[in-house]
C-alpha cells in the first residue's frame, strides 16, 4: 500500500512532540536555512563541525546529517568520525552528497561516506547516478538529469549500501531496494531557492530520529516537505517570499492540509 497521509502525519507529530536533537555537519551556504527548517518542523538543530567534538556531540543527538556542499579536508575527517560514532551508538544518519560528480575529490569523498552505513541518502539525479555508477555526473552541484532517470541506479545503490535512497526533483523517488514510491508534491519555484534540497535532507534526519524504518522516514519527510513547498508557492510571487513562506508552512502544516494535498504512487521495481 502507498504511504498514507495518516502515516506521514503520525511521524510529523512525533517530530513536533519529541523535538529531536539533529546534529548537522553541513555546508556554509545553507546552514541558516537548514537550522530554520528544522526548527519550523519542530526539531532542535545543532551545527557542530569540529573534529574535536563531533563524536561527543553525536552521542548526545537523535540523528546526524552529513552534507558535503562546501567540502574541505577537515570537514571530511569530521564527517567520517561522526558517522563511525553514530553507527557505534545507534544514531541514524543521512548523507547528502552535494555535487558528487563535479570533481574526483567529491566523488571519492561521497563514495567513502556512502560506504560507512548511512540509513538514508538524498541527492538529485546526477548525484545518485554518480554514487551508484561511480562516474562523474552533473553540472557543479546541479543535476543534468530528471529524477526518474536515476531510479534504477537508486535501487542498486540501496542494495549496495543498505540505505533508503531518495532522488529529489520535479518528482521525488524513494527506494530501499525492495519498495519504491513516487512523491508528486512540490513546485518548480523551489528550485530557485538555494539549499532547499539540503533542508529536505535535514528533514529526513528529523524523521529518522522518530521512525526506525528508513524508507518510511525518508518518504514521510519528503512528502511533508513537498506539501509545505507547494502550499508556500501558492502565495509566493518569487523565490524570496517562497523561502519565508516555506518555513511558515512547515511550522503550521496541519493534518487536514496534508491530507488534501498529498499525492503519491507506489512503484514496482
Amino acid at each position: 500500500m502507498p504511504l498514507s497521509a495518516d502515516a506521514i502525519w503520525k511521524r510529523l507529530r512525533a517530530v513536533r512532540d519529541q523535538q529531536p536533537l539533529v546534529h548537522n555537519i553541513t555546508n556554509f551556504v545553507v546552514m541558516n536555512n537548514t537550522a530554520n527548517a528544522l526548527l519550523a518542523l519542530g526539531a532542535s538543530p545543532a551545527m557542530v563541525h569540529s573534529s574535536d567534538e563531533v563524536e561527543d556531540f553525536v552521542a548526545l543527538s537523535q540523528a546526524l546529517v552529513i552534507n558535503i556542499g562546501t567540502l574541505y579536508s577537515e570537514q571530511i575527517a569530521a564527517c567520517k568520525l561522526a558517522a563511525a560514532k553514530a553507527n557505534a551508538v545507534g544514531v541514524p544518519w543521512v548523507l547528502d552528497p552535494v555535487g558528487a560528480g563535479a570533481t574526483p575529490y567529491r566523488r571519492a569523498a561521497s563514495a567513502a561516506l556512502a560506504a560507512l552505513g548511512p540509513k538514508a541518502i538524498r541527492g538529485n539525479a546526477s548525484e545518485i547516478l554518480t554514487l551508484a555508477l561511480e562516474q562523474g555526473q552533473g553540472k557543479g552541484v546541479d543535476s543534468t538529469r530528471e529524477s526518474g532517470a536515476a531510479l534504477e541506479a537508486a535501487r542498486r545503490l540501496a542494495d549496495r549500501t543498505g540505505a533508503a535512497v531518495a532522488i529529489t526533483g520535479a518528482v521525488d523517488y524513494v527506494t530501499d531496494g525492495r519498495r519504491a514510491i513516487a512523491l508528486e508534491n512540490g513546485h518548480p519555484l523551489m528550485a530557485r531557492v538555494t539549499g532547499l534540497g539540503c533542508s529536505a535532507t535535514a528533514a529526513i534526519g528529523a524523521f529518522l530520529a522518530v521512525e526506525p524504518d528508513a524508507f518510511t522516514a525518508t518518504a514521510a519527510a519528503l512528502a511533508a516537505f513537498g506539501v509545505a513547498g507547494e502550499l508556500a508557492a501558492a502565495s509566493a510571487p518569487g523565490p524570496g517570499t517562497l523561502q519565508v513562506a516555506l518555513l511558515d508552512q512547515l511550522y503550521s502544516l496541519s493534518e487536514q492540509r496534508l491530507g488534501e494535498k498529498y499525492r503519491c504512487r507506489n512503484l514496482t521495481l
